[in-house]
């Protein structure tokens, strides 16, 4: 009998499964198996059932994402009952399995709609997701899209960094559907009460900016609305 081991995770088995190799058509738990046998700086992801094991990152994609994950850790620090993931793994559906740059979503004890399984992985679509990309000939905003979609998640932005824009979805009657900024040029999230963008400011590196429009979106009266929300919830056992 042999161990698998990939970080922290032992997987046992009568064999080592084969490598990951780009391209393979593969369900999510085949997918999944092989990922762990896999050496611990490899990174890998199954989009509409196939293998992409992205290139070594550049400092152009790098620098929006930790903006983004600034951003996103700055509403969470003023909203109890949300979590901010970074490059986690997703357990999206039998043929989806992505790391995502962030995730902003529900707990499951506040109505979310993800779970967390017994191995410590998200489990189902995140509230919202964030992917940078460098370009729009980009996965994230074609097989990636149409995965976020079909699984339910509730909005997809993607910065197109390379283009110096950004896009955001809103999915409405099952499909993603593309909100535009309001007059001030912020982007004002519908599912989390407060959540605002600065698109340029993120483009531009103005962390302070960035911050700013956070700050002003959670001193709002819906967004204590919403918090409340999220209490009420955690106590009820109800959805959100």
């Amino acid at each position: 009998m042999t161990f698998l081991k990939r970080g922290n995770a032992e997987v046992e088995g009568a064999f080592s499964p084969a490598r990951l190799e780009p391209g393979d058509c593969l369900d999510r738990a085949t997918f999944h198996a092989r990922y762990l046998a896999m050496a611990e700086h490899v990174r890998a992801e199954l989009v509409e059932g196939t293998v992409y094991m992205p290139s070594p990152v550049q400092r152009r994609h790098g620098l929006p994402t930790a903006e983004v994950v600034g951003w996103l850790i700055a509403y969470k620090a003023a909203t109890p009952g949300v979590e901010v993931l970074d490059n986690a793994t997703i357990f999206l559906a039998d043929d989806g399995e992505p790391q995502p740059d962030a995730c902003l979503l529900v707990l499951p004890e506040c109505g979310g709609q993800t779970a967390v399984d017994e191995d410590d992985y998200v489990v189902g679509a995140p509230e919202l997701v964030v992917e940078v990309a460098s370009s729009s000939a980009s996965i994230d905003l074609h097989g990636k899209k149409r995965d976020y979609e079909k699984a339910g998640v509730r909005e997809y932005v993607v910065v197109l960094a390379r283009e110096g824009r950004v896009v955001w979805f809103v999915h409405r009657e099952g499909r993603f559907v593309e909100a535009r900024p309001d007059t001030d040029g912020l982007f004002r999230s519908e599912v989390f009460a407060g959540l605002w963008l600065d698109a340029a400011a993120l483009l531009k590196g103005d962390t302070g900016a960035l911050l700013g429009a956070i700050r002003r979106g959670t001193e709002t009266a819906e967004h204590a609305a919403w918090v409340a929300r999220l209490a009420a919830a955690r106590e009820d056992g109800t959805s959100v």
